[in-house]
């Protein structure tokens, strides 16, 4: 087998691997969506003689981090093997190609997922830093009394008069939540994207609007005895104001013939909070962004501080052993960090899996620590790292790439 870096010519093969892969039928779509966004030049395959058997691409993307908006991340994304072909060490090739390479050339320090199977990428140091939920909402939930609303009307409009609103609205707000990726126009087109076959059923994507906030959309028919019970999908709602957001919820909630809306959200999501029954609302949880951290000094200090600690970390990484070691985290009232690899006894000892999941916030040191995955070799260190590493609200990254 041999790694290489592909180029614009692999594309047609790279799209095709993928799908079989995913096992999903290779069409023209499949390879404009992975054109839309595809970067030869930081994708790598593996090839067993001609074949390409396996293949790994990372895209150049901003995140948002606590207390210091964007910072560069390195977005891995379009990991597959051919069946027939795993179990060979094929994978490992791809995430040492490309962790090795983030390192030898100081590239982004920080790199993070979407994960297809969340047994895998913690064997190559990723921790799960932020996750969502899935909520079902009875359509025409009443509000509890006194929310405010927008003093102006949602309106519904088409795709081209909702882009350029949508688009600054979305500027406005990611740097402000954390998890939240950029967007350049490529990936707009990306996400915006709408084929008939990833719609399931349901209507292309719906725009509303109102100058401080947007939701797209789906809706899917559907009918008994009783009369309609559709299903209202949100594809993605973000809003810079509570009004914004509240009347862009009371628009979909009554929107007629609907009998259930469904909503991916992050795990603080206020929506809940709106509603008079809060049981009109039901919720399953998942996983969304597990966080690697490529170089601990280098990714630690891209991010504030919630207080002034001063903490030395002992930190385990069996594929990327140039992070083994004790490294000093200090920081200062403006929650500005100094990092540093020192000999002293460590305050707490942890698995770098475990402190790409605290990263974000979104995951506690307390929890770590409460599982027996954090030790506290000093008195008091996990409730100080706990409140250094803590976020305003969760992480919340509901963008799959």
């Amino acid at each position: 087998m041999t790694l290489r870096t592909l180029t614009i010519g692999d594309l047609p093969a790279f799209a095709e691997l993928l799908a079989r892969a995913f096992n999903l039928d290779a069409t023209e779509n499949l390879k404009h969506r992975e054109e839309l966004v595809f970067e030869p030049e930081r994708s790598h395959g593996v090839f067993d003689g001609g074949e390409l058997i396996g293949v790994g691409e990372i895209l150049t993307r901003k995140i948002t981090v606590p207390g210091a908006g964007q910072t560069p991340l390195a977005a891995v994304t379009s990991v597959g093997v051919l069946p027939g072909h795993r179990r060979r060490g094929v994978l490992t090739r791809v995430m040492r190609a490309q962790l090795d390479g983030l390192h030898e050339d100081g590239g982004e320090p920080i790199a993070a997922l979407w994960a297809s199977e969340s047994v895998i990428y913690p064997r190559f140091g990723y921790g799960l830093a932020a996750q969502f939920y899935r909520a079902k909402v009875r359509a025409k939930a009443a509000y509890r009394p006194g929310v405010a609303l927008h003093a102006e009307r949602v309106r519904e409009v088409g795709r081209e008069q909702a882009l350029p609103l949508i688009k600054a609205i979305y500027e406005k707000e990611a740097p402000q939540r954390v998890g939240a990726l950029d967007r350049l126009e490529s990936t707009w087109e990306f996400v915006l994207d709408d084929p008939e076959r990833r719609r399931e059923g349901a209507t292309a994507v719906k725009f509303a609007v109102l100058p401080d906030g947007y939701a797209m959309f789906r809706v899917k028919n559907d009918w008994h005895e009783e009369g309609p019970r559709g299903t209202l999908r949100v594809e993605e709602l973000v809003a810079t104001t509570p009004e914004a957001y509240a009347s862009l919820h009371r628009y979909l909630l009554d929107y007629d013939l609907i009998g259930t809306i469904e909503v991916y959200a992050a795990l603080d999501e206020p929506l809940i909070h709106l509603l008079a029954d809060p049981r009109k609302m039901t919720r399953s949880a998942g996983d969304s962004l597990w966080v690697r951290l490529v170089d601990v000094d280098r990714a630690l200090v891209t991010r504030r501080y919630g207080m002034p600690v001063d903490l030395v970390f002992g930190v385990r990484d069996a594929f990327c052993p140039w992070n083994t070691g004790n490294w000093r985290l200090v920081t200062d009232a403006d929650g500005n960090a100094e990092v540093t690899r020192v000999e002293d006894a460590p305050d707490l000892e942890l698995d770098v899996i475990d402190l790409g999941a605290i990263f974000l916030g979104g995951t506690r040191p307390s929890t770590l620590a409460a599982a027996g995955r954090i030790e506290e070799r000093t008195a008091g260190a996990v409730s100080r790292a706990t409140a250094a590493f803590a976020s305003d609200r969760e992480p919340s990254c509901l963008e799959s790439f």
